[in-house]
């Protein structure tokens, strides 16, 4: 294993989610690589413990952040962003509105990551 930029993108990824989680993502990391197109939908994956996010701000912070981080994530290290991508995109995305959903219900997790 050799410490790369692409290790602290890694770590980024897996803090981001573990905040949104509000536990270590280990399970859905697994069964992201492990399944072709799991249909893993994000409400499911939030922090069970705090209410369903209902304001349209709280909900597009948490789109950003799942958005940025799951790129961070992928297995193959030379595929990930480096920082300064990542940390641009919270910048460029903050000032202009992710696509709006209906509900955060129907937002999968594949839609993110794609």
């Amino acid at each position: 294993m050799v410490m790369t930029e692409k290790c602290d993108v890694y770590s980024f990824g897996v803090v981001t989610l573990e905040v949104l989680m509000g536990k270590h993502p280990r399970d859905l990391l697994s069964s992201l690589s492990s399944s072709s197109d799991p249909k893993i939908m994000l409400i499911d994956v939030l922090d069970q413990r705090l209410p369903p996010p209902v304001d349209q701000k709280v909900i597009q912070d948490i789109l950003l952040a799942s958005t940025v981080s799951f790129p961070c994530l992928q297995s193959n290290p030379k595929s990930r962003p480096t920082m300064q991508y990542a940390s641009q995109e919270f910048l460029i995305t903050r000032k202009t509105p992710l696509v709006k959903h209906a509900a955060i219900q129907d937002i999968s997790i594949s839609e993110l990551r794609n």
